[in-house]
């Protein structure tokens, strides 16, 4: 009896203080982790192994697809006559964000889902990836951008040139100082939100993370989108602001 009357008076394990609990617990856990190295800033090997190349062509099909739907849902609000019967600019950002969820959940196994040259370049700076894969990743991000507004104009030609070919301009009232603070602080909202929802600590420590990772950062592309498309149609993505302009300066032959 009194073996029983101690294991409920100190608790199971015997413990004869209070344990801690939420960050304090993480203590112990913290102390035995151990940061990862940083990528070397050239890899040679790496041209050598497949996974390279199908990381590549991940950010290439991606890239594309972010392209393709968003670009298309612009057309298809700008279209319409009436604000009633489109999704409006909260479509649009849902269009943008969504998008990034839903290509981000599926290349981070293959590539990282960066789909973006600024994602990219910033953890190139953190020493997360080599210069081979990080100037490869943004290659591969520009030409599927380019491929992608490309299929948008071949699809509707007329529209997509009457409406800039979605490219990023700075709206009147504004200045380009203004549409330049607009994208610095967007693309930092952005990077941000993708360090914090990567750390290499916070996925060692809550198993959950990792798959829970692509939501943040397709939110953040939707509040961003939502604050700064009234200003230059938000770019905060190098290769999308690229491939627009593009495509829109390529002279396409008018179907009869």
């Amino acid at each position: 009896m009194e073996g029983k009357e101690e294991d409920v008076r100190l608790g199971a394990n015997k413990f004869s203080e209070r344990q801690p609990i939420g960050t304090a617990a993480q203590g112990t856990d913290d102390k035995d982790y151990k940061e990862p190295p940083p990528a070397p800033l050239f890899e040679p090997g790496e041209l050598k192994s497949w996974s390279f190349y199908r990381a590549g062509i991940a950010e290439f099909v991606a890239t594309f697809l972010f392209l393709y739907i968003s670009i298309l849902t612009v057309m298809g609000v700008s279209k319409s006559q009436s604000k009633c019967a489109t999704v409006g600019i909260q479509g649009i950002a849902w269009s943008f964000g969504g998008m990034i969820f839903a290509l981000v959940y599926c290349t981070a196994g293959i590539s990282g889902g960066h789909i973006n040259p600024a994602v990219t370049f910033g953890l190139f700076l953190a020493r997360k990836l080599s210069l081979t894969r990080a100037i490869f990743y943004m290659v591969m991000q520009c030409l599927g951008a380019i491929c992608g507004a490309g299929v948008v104009k071949g699809f509707q030609q007329g529209l997509y040139m009457g409406n800039g070919g979605g490219a990023n301009v700075v709206a009147p009232g504004y200045t380009k100082g203004d549409g330049l603070g607009a994208e610095i602080v967007g693309t930092f909202i952005l990077v941000y939100t993708v360090f914090s929802a990567t750390d290499a600590k916070r996925n060692a420590r809550d198993s959950h993370v990792p798959i829970l990772a692509p939501l943040p950062i397709g939110f953040a592309v939707f509040l961003v989108h939502l604050a700064t498309i009234p200003i230059t149609g938000t770019g905060i993505n190098p290769a999308r602001s690229l491939g627009a302009v593009i495509i829109r300066a390529i002279p396409f032959k008018s179907r009869s």
